[in-house]
C-alpha cells in the first residue's frame, strides 16, 4: 500500500466530481469533519451513554463529549506523524500532496467512530445480539444467509457507523453523508465481514467491520484506495493504516478520561488517580504546580492534559518508526501495546484498575443491566411487527412509529431486520427508555 493512493478525496457518491482545491478555506476532509459536527446522528451522541450513567448533578462525559476529545487528540497524532515526516524529507508535499491533511482525516474519523454504538454503550450492543442468539430472533435464523445472520447476532458498533455513513436511508440523499473514502477507510478496525470475524489473536479480524448490507460498498472503498488483501482471509482486507492512530486517539481518551470522570463521581480518591496518572506525565516535575492547586479537579485535569500530551508522542514516534510495516500490513498490534514497556505496564495498570472499579461500579452494572432490558423488549415489540404480512391494528400503531428513512422498500427478511436495527440502534438513552415506557403501558403520553 502507499500513501499517495490511500490518500483520497474521492466523495462517496460523487466520484465523478472534481475534488476542491486542498488550499481552500476549507479541504475535502475538513468538510468531512464539519459535515459530520452538523450532523442529526453526530447529535444524538449526546445522550447516549459513554461509561457513567448520564449526568444528574455531576457531569461525565458521554458519546459526544468522548467523540470530540479523541478528535481532537487524533488531530494532533496526525499533525505530529506529518511534521515529523516532513523534517525526515522536505519535499513529501511534492511526492503526497495530501499528507499534509492527516491530522484532517484522523480528526473526521474519530468524530465518526462512535456514531453507530446503540444507547446504554456495550450492553445496548449486546441486547441486540442476544435478542438473535438467546431471545425471540432465534426464530429469524433460518429466513437469512449464514452470512447475514452471523452480523446479526454480533451486532457492532464500528459496523454500524460505516452503514450511516454510506447507506441509503429512504427519503435522505442516496449519497449518504457523501464523505471522503479515506474518511470512510480509516474507521474500519476490522476490515472483513461478520462471518469472517471473531479469530482470537488476529488483529484484523478480531472483530468485524461492515455488515453484510455494506460488503459491495466497503470492497468498493478498498479497491479505489489499494488496500490489500488479508493473507488469512481471501474476503477480507488490511487495515487502512491510519486506522491504527484512529483506535490510538480512542484508546488514550477511555483510558486517560475514564479516571476523570471516576474522581468527579468519588468512586477514585485524588490520590488513586495521582498514582495512576503522575507517572505518565514525563519530562516535567509537576510536584509543585500540583500543590499550588488547591482544587483536586484541577489538579487531575492538569495530570490528564500531561499524560495524554506523553502518549500522544510516543504513539506519533511509533508510527513514524514502523511507517513502512504500517503501510505493508505487518504491524499486527495496537498502536499503544508498541509502546515503551514502562508505558504499556502501566497502562495494563490503569487497565485493571478501572475494570475493577469503574466498569463494575454499582451505577454502570445498573445502567447497563436496565438499558439490556429496555432494548430487547422494544426488539421484541418492533422486529415481529414489522415482519409481518398480516399485521394487526397493534402491529400497525408499532410500525407508524418507526420514522420514514427507517423503512424500506426490500421485501427480504434480512432487509427489514436490519431497517428496525437502524431505528433501535439509532435511540437516545432517554429516548429508548421513554417510548419502551410507552409502549409496555408504564407512563402514557399527555392528552394536553
Amino acid at each position: 500500500m502507499n500513501w499517495k493512493q490511500l490518500l483520497s478525496a474521492k466523495r462517496w457518491g460523487y466520484e465523478d466530481r472534481a475534488n476542491g482545491d486542498q488550499f481552500d478555506a476549507r479541504s475535502e476532509f475538513q468538510r468531512d469533519y464539519d459535515r459530520l459536527i452538523f450532523s442529526s446522528p453526530f447529535r444524538r451522541l449526546q445522550n447516549k451513554t459513554q461509561v457513567f450513567p448520564l449526568p444528574g448533578a455531576v457531569f461525565v462525559h458521554n458519546r459526544l463529549t468522548h467523540s470530540l476529545e479523541v478528535a481532537s487528540v487524533g488531530r494532533s497524532l496526525g499533525r505530529l506523524f506529518y511534521n515529523m515526516i516532513k523534517k525526515e524529507n522536505p519535499n513529501i508535499d511534492e511526492e503526497v500532496p495530501f499528507l499534509q491533511e492527516v491530522g484532517n482525516i484522523i480528526s473526521a474519523a474519530c468524530l465518526s467512530h462512535d456514531l453507530g454504538n446503540p444507547a446504554f454503550g456495550h450492553s445496548g450492543e449486546a441486547a441486540i445480539s442476544t435478542f438473535f442468539t438467546e431471545g425471540k430472533g432465534q426464530k429469524y435464523q433460518e429466513m437469512v444467509t449464514k452470512e447475514q445472520w452471523e452480523d446479526l447476532t454480533h451486532f457492532e458498533g464500528n459496523a454500524n457507523a460505516l452503514r450511516i455513513l454510506t447507506h441509503a436511508f429512504n427519503g435522505k440523499d442516496p449519497k449518504g453523508f457523501a464523505l471522503t473514502y479515506t474518511s470512510l477507510a480509516a474507521i474500519v478496525k476490522y476490515p472483513c465481514a461478520a462471518i469472517d470475524g471473531h479469530i482470537k489473536g488476529s488483529h484484523h479480524r478480531k472483530k468485524y467491520g461492515f455488515f453484510d448490507s455494506e460488503l459491495k460498498a466497503f470492497e468498493k472503498i478498498a479497491t479505489e484506495l489499494g488496500l490489500e488483501k488479508d493473507p488469512s482471509n481471501p474476503k477480507g482486507y488490511l487495515r487502512h493504516p491510519l486506522v491504527y492512530l484512529v483506535e490510538a486517539a480512542d484508546d488514550i481518551c477511555y483510558n486517560i478520561i475514564d479516571l476523570e470522570d471516576a474522581h468527579h463521581l468519588k468512586i477514585l480518591s485524588y490520590k488513586e488517580v495521582e498514582e495512576l496518572l503522575l507517572p505518565l506525565c514525563a519530562g516535567e516535575d509537576l510536584r509543585e504546580r500540583l500543590d499550588s492547586l488547591g482544587d483536586t479537579a484541577s489538579r487531575v485535569a492538569l495530570l490528564r492534559a500531561k499524560a495524554i500530551n506523553t502518549l500522544i508522542w510516543a504513539c506519533a514516534r511509533v508510527f513514524v518508526e514502523n511507517q513502512e510495516k504500517f503501510l505493508s500490513g505487518t504491524f499486527e498490534k495496537p498502536l499503544m501495546d508498541a509502546l515503551d514497556s514502562e508505558i504499556v505496564d502501566h497502562m495494563k495498570v490503569i487497565s485493571k484498575i478501572s475494570v475493577a472499579r469503574i466498569y463494575n461500579a454499582p451505577t454502570v452494572v445498573q445502567i447497563e443491566i436496565a438499558g439490556f432490558k429496555v432494548m430487547n423488549a422494544l426488539l421484541e415489540e418492533f422486529v415481529p411487527a414489522y415482519l409481518k404480512s398480516n399485521k394487526s391494528m397493534f402491529d400497525k400503531k408499532l410500525v407508524a412509529m418507526i420514522p420514514e428513512q427507517f423503512h424500506t422498500n426490500n421485501d427480504d427478511t434480512y432487509s427489514k431486520i436490519r431497517a428496525v436495527l437502524d431505528f433501535v440502534s439509532g435511540m437516545t438513552d432517554v429516548y429508548a427508555v421513554e417510548l419502551y415506557r410507552k409502549i409496555q403501558g408504564i407512563s402514557i403520553a399527555s392528552l394536553e
